[in-house]
C-alpha cells in the first residue's frame, strides 16, 4: 500500500553529495586537471572533464581515455586526496537546512557516486557524520546513477517508498536518477552543472540557494520548472 503523506512537503529528503550538499567543485576540477595533465599531457577543457561528473571516478576516467583511465583514476585519487580537506568547503545555509529538516522530524539521506572512503572523508571534514539517516555509495551497489538503484537502497533503508519523496542534486544523472525512482527531483544551482544541462534533464523544481530548501522540503513551496510532471 502506498505510503501516505501526512505534511505538506518531502519525506524523506535525499541528497546528492558532491556540490549539492558539500563544495567540492574546485576540488574536482583541480583534481582532473591535474591528472590530465600527468597522464595524458594536457589539460582537457573544463566542461569535457566535468561532463561526467555525477557517475563513479572510473567511469568517468574511461569516458576520458580508456587506454588510460586507471592510471588517470590512481592520479586523480592520490592528488584529491592530498588537497581534499584544504579544497572542500561548506555552503552557506546547508547546515540550516539539515537541522530545520532534523527538527520537523523529516528522514534524510545520501546518495552519491564517490566511494565509501572518499565520502568518509568529506563527512569527517565537513562534521556530517551524524546529520543522515541513511547513506548509500558507489561501494553499495553495482549499478549507479542514471539507474535508479542506489536510490532505491537508500529509500529501503530509510524504511520509506518513492511517494512523497524528493532527491536533490547538481548533476543530469541524479535527476534522471531520481525521475527513474519515481521519486519528485529538484536541481541546485550552486554545483559543477549549469542552468542549461540541468533544464534539459527534466528536474520538478529549481533550486536558486540552499535556504529555499526549507520552503520546498517542508512545505511543498518553491520554484515548479516548467512541463515537469512532479508530485
Amino acid at each position: 500500500m502506498p505510503e501516505l503523506r501526512r505534511h505538506p512537503g518531502f519525506d524523506p529528503v535525499v541528497f546528492d553529495l558532491d556540490g549539492t550538499v558539500v563544495d567540492t567543485v574546485e576540488l574536482i576540477v583541480k583534481s582532473f586537471r591535474y591528472a590530465t595533465s600527468t597522464v595524458l599531457g594536457e589539460v582537457l577543457p573544463d566542461e569535457v572533464i566535468i561532463a561526467g561528473v555525477g557517475r563513479p571516478l572510473l567511469a568517468q576516467m574511461e569516458s576520458l581515455s580508456a587506454e588510460h583511465a586507471r592510471e588517470l583514476y590512481d592520479v586523480y585519487r592520490e592528488y584529491n586526496h592530498r588537497r581534499h580537506d584544504e579544497l572542500i568547503r561548506g555552503y552557506d545555509g546547508i547546515e540550516e537546512v539539515l537541522d530545520a529538516l532534523k527538527a520537523a522530524g523529516r528522514r534524510t539521506g545520501i546518495v552519491t557516486s564517490k566511494s565509501r572512503d572518499t565520502t568518509g572523508m568529506a563527512f569527517r571534514a565537513m562534521g556530517l557524520e551524524e546529520r543522515f539517516d541513511a547513506v548509500v555509495t558507489a561501494t553499495d551497489t553495482t549499478e549507479h546513477k542514471p539507474s535508479p538503484v542506489p536510490l532505491q537502497l537508500c529509500l529501503q533503508r530509510l524504511g520509506a517508498t518513492a511517494a512523497g519523496s524528493i532527491y536533490i542534486g547538481d548533476s543530469p544523472f541524479d535527476i534522471e536518477a531520481g525521475a527513474a525512482a519515481g521519486m519528485t527531483t529538484a536541481a541546485v544551482a550552486w554545483g559543477v552543472f549549469g542552468r542549461e544541462a540541468l533544464l534539459a534533464a527534466g528536474p520538478d523544481f529549481w533550486l536558486s540557494e540552499p535556504l529555499e530548501l526549507i520552503a520546498l522540503c517542508l512545505r511543498g513551496e518553491g520554484a515548479r520548472v516548467a512541463g515537469s510532471g512532479g508530485a
